[in-house]
């Protein structure tokens, strides 16, 4: 089912002409997801239709968001599939928060003596 939606996502992303989509696998980083889809949006009216496309692409297909939040500002939006969550920023805000980066990097590993 992931793939499925991890596709629907990408398409959907691709078709409303998001701008450099990275479609990271943080299955080894965490628990809480398994797939971090990030792109960009031109201003914030494209953030929010990129996003707004991808919640409509889903629930047409059967796939129904765990959550939504931040398309109303259109400045970051998020939307939340359990096993898949997309971020959707303008260029300015993507760069200064660094998704790829923080989430790219292994966390330390704490001895028992810490």
């Amino acid at each position: 089912m992931s793939t499925d939606l991890n596709k629907l996502v990408m398409n959907a992303l691709e078709d409303i002409k998001a701008k450099d989509i990275v479609n990271m696998d943080v299955s080894e980083l965490t628990d809480v997801m398994d797939t971090l889809i990030i792109a960009s949006g031109t201003s914030s009216r494209h953030v929010k239709s990129v996003a707004n496309s991808v919640v409509v692409d889903a629930k047409k297909a059967g796939f129904k968001p765990l959550g939504v939040e931040g398309v109303d500002a259109g400045e970051w939006a998020l939307v939340d599939f359990g096993d898949i969550v997309v971020h959707v920023f303008q260029p300015s805000a993507r760069e200064f928060y660094d998704l790829e980066k923080l989430w790219s990097m292994e966390p330390s590993s704490r001895s028992a003596d810490d």
